[in-house]
């Protein structure tokens, strides 16, 4: 999906929002009291958020809950990829990319911090590297891994997903973010002394 209208845009530039979406595509649908629950958020904000959802067309009514007082929320669209198209407003899409970032990098930290038997088997999972490419293959590089990544993200559904024995959400992120220019110029005049 590629939003264009900066009000939606700013509509997903909430970690709430973002935390929301996830956790629906993961799980199916769900109350504002459950995904409350789950989130550590109170019921009123996830109840306030999953409306701004619902009225840019992320989340939508998915009928009454278990006790017919609460609304069931879903995803439209569970496997939907957000695409800023490059026309839009660039304020607010630095906001939304800062918002995804820093997301990201807090799940990041807090899987890091985690100490248990689940979290030591996903230990080879991470990698950092440098590599020397240009712009084009980045984005080649970026196909690839989304190929790769397509049938598993596939599992996906709008009932939300059986888990196997083994299996597990997974969160990936993945980003090309160009080092600075490095001016590394021999000068005879200068000395490690």
């Amino acid at each position: 999906m590629r939003i264009t209208d900066a009000t939606a845009i700013r509509a997903l530039a909430h970690p709430v929002r973002l935390d929301l979406l996830e956790l629906l595509a993961a799980t199916g649908p769900a109350t504002a009291a459950q995904c409350g629950r789950a989130l550590g958020v109170p019921q009123a904000n996830c109840s306030f958020h999953l409306r701004q959802l619902a009225k840019y067309g992320f989340v939508e009514d998915a009928g009454p809950g278990g006790d017919k007082r609460e609304r069931k929320w879903r995803v439209t669209d569970p496997q939907r990829r957000l695409r800023i198209a490059a026309n839009g407003d660039a304020v607010v899409q630095r906001q939304l990319e800062r918002v995804v970032v820093e997301r990201e990098m807090q799940a990041i930290l807090g899987y890091v911090d985690r100490d248990d038997e689940e979290s030591s088997a996903w230990q080879k999972s991470l990698m950092t590297a440098v590599a020397v490419m240009s712009a084009e293959e980045a984005a080649d590089v970026k196909q690839k891994v989304t190929s790769i990544l397509e049938p598993y993200i596939a599992r996906i559904s709008a009932g939300g997903v059986r888990l196997q024995p083994g299996q597990q959400h997974v969160r990936y992120f993945m980003a090309a973010t160009p080092l600075p220019s490095f001016d590394l110029v021999d000068n005879e005049s200068d000395s490690d002394d």
